[in-house]
């Protein structure tokens, strides 16, 4: 039996401005769209895998987790009030012209919509087949808030209920002898493909709603809802696919073939980011106590262990020393530091490895063989990752990273 053609399309435009490069911000150490695009290449139905967008970041992170980036979207249709349907038109009426290809099903994937159960879009397609008068299926759950309970503002300073039904005053009622509603969540959305084209519309008429478990439902607009949705990650409750980075594994993490260097930038590597300043203006960070083992057992390895580090603060020395590392700190320029550490140690910076989270490691990211950040590094420095750890800064990630090396060489 010929397998049904499954297209999925994620659609990511890059001119967020409620939350700039939302679609590239890191959750969890991966750029927001790769959660989707794992929840597409994690589906069994699903036959292809698509991003459209206006950017070519968006596409190059995309593609860097498996997905296709076949076209760009033009400006016309990249605006923050352009509505989904001419998107899809567009990716269809592109495909078709320079692939002849053309799928029976399209499955759209909001990017803001991380937290997708596992099975959810093989059963929505499921769905969709077994019911061939249905037009579309979308993701829906049991709202919070009820819309019979709802306001919107009038004239003269008053409001009137939002919904004009038959039931006298609906406002006043428990909730209990209200109808039921559901709310579309954006997780998934399954159309035939002849719904787009002949009904011009992603929905159609007859819409099948499949639900999605309330803890699932983090829909990401603000730094808070990366918070949220970071939280709701890290209790590893929730069955969803998880992003793998091509070529990022521990066994496919470019490591050097010989390492003669290890450099670590401190904030936000070895600490949390945080730091906690008291009333006499003494500074502390947060670090992990599991760090010291694994900087223990690396250092039997024989490899020379530096820290460089534009922060001044007495911290950083304090605890260097405690871990037995070698440290330079109060650092104006950290890749001419670098370059002076592999010069006087007589090492190749394509046998580095150099551990860092922001923006200003970007300069010793790039000038080395084997560039690593934590889980939670900044979004620009994640496309020039070689690694990216699964644990945060300060909260795991270097004794990870130390297990990975350890791993690799024994």
């Amino acid at each position: 039996m010929k397998q049904t053609e499954v297209l999925a399309i994620i659609q990511a435009r890059g001119g967020s401005k409620g939350l700039p490069n939302k679609n590239l911000l890191p959750l969890q150490g991966h750029p927001l769209i790769a959660y989707s695009v794992a929840s597409a290449l994690g589906a069994a139905r699903v036959t292809r895998t698509i991003v459209s967008t206006d950017s070519e970041a968006i596409a190059d992170a995309g593609c860097s987790y498996g997905a296709e980036a076949p076209f760009r979207r033009p400006a016309l249709i990249a605006d923050d009030d352009t509505p989904d349907l001419p998107l899809f038109q567009h990716a269809l009426d592109w495909l078709w012209e320079n692939e002849r290809y053309r799928p029976e099903i399209v499955v759209q994937l909001r990017p803001t919509t991380p937290l997708r159960p596992r099975g959810l879009i093989d059963h929505a397609i499921s769905l969709l087949e077994s019911d061939q008068k249905a037009d579309s299926v979308r993701g829906v759950t049991a709202p919070k808030q009820t819309p019979y309970k709802m306001w919107q503002p009038a004239e003269g300073g008053y409001m009137r209920p939002l919904l004009d039904t038959n039931l006298h005053e609906h406002y006043n009622l428990p909730r209990q002898k209200l109808p039921e509603v559901l709310w579309q969540t954006g997780h998934i959305d399954a159309i035939w493909t002849r719904t787009i084209l002949e009904q011009q519309s992603l929905t159609g008429r007859r819409v099948r709603p499949i639900m999605v478990d309330p803890a699932y439902c983090i829909d990401i607009d603000t730094i808070a809802d990366f918070d949220a949705a970071a939280r709701a990650m890290a209790a590893e409750t929730l069955d969803i696919y998880r992003p793998i980075r091509l070529g990022n594994s521990a066994s496919e993490s470019k490591l050097p073939a010989t390492i003669d260097l290890i450099v670590f930038d401190f904030d936000g590597v070895f600490t949390d980011n945080r730091v906690l300043v008291f009333s006499d203006g003494t500074e502390a960070v947060a670090c992990d106590r599991g760090d010291g083992l694994g900087i223990s057992q690396l250092r039997g390895l024989g490899i020379p262990l530096v820290v460089l580090s534009t922060e001044a603060n007495p911290v950083v020395a304090s605890r260097c020393r405690k871990l037995g590392l070698e440290y330079l700190q109060g650092l104006n320029d950290k890749l001419a530091a670098l370059r002076t550490v592999s010069v006087d140690r007589g090492v190749s910076m394509s046998n580095t490895i150099f551990v860092g989270n922001d923006v200003n490691d970007l300069p010793c990211l790039k000038a080395v063989g084997c560039a690593v950040v934590p889980a939670d590094a900044h979004a620009a420095v994640l496309p020039h990752a070689h690694l990216i750890l699964t644990r945060p800064g300060g909260r795991g990630a270097i004794r990870e990273f130390c297990d990975v090396i350890l791993k690799a060489f024994l």
